[in-house]
């Protein structure tokens, strides 16, 4: 029963990174870096947040709930704005989250 999780999930993260890789090949992508610079600095912000977090300390922080610093507001407003910026951070940033939330339990 193990080695089939486990084979589930080597599965489903190699086809996480067939997604990134292709996601970030697509020439759209490319072109939202540079339309973004500080946006693409910020991305790079969370991904590196969750990657170097352990999973006690994602559980700790979900369980404290605090609220958002200024700086995390300011961003929010922004995407919250623009549509385009919120796709690009969103595709920047979503598969890096979600393999490590999943790695730690945290969603399904």
């Amino acid at each position: 029963m193990v080695k089939h999780n486990y084979r589930w999930v080597v599965a489903l993260s190699s086809f996480a990174g067939l997604v990134l890789t292709l996601t970030l090949l697509h020439p759209d992508h490319a072109k939202a870096q540079q339309q973004y610079p500080i946006l693409d600095a910020v991305a790079n912000k969370v991904v590196q947040k969750y990657q170097a977090s352990t999973c006690e300390q994602l559980w700790v922080k979900k369980s404290q709930k605090a609220p958002p610093t200024p700086e995390e507001q300011n961003v929010i407003a922004l995407l919250k704005n623009d549509p385009q910026m919120r796709a690009a951070f969103i595709n920047k940033v979503a598969a890096p989250v979600a393999n490590k939330l999943f790695e730690c339990g945290m969603i399904p």
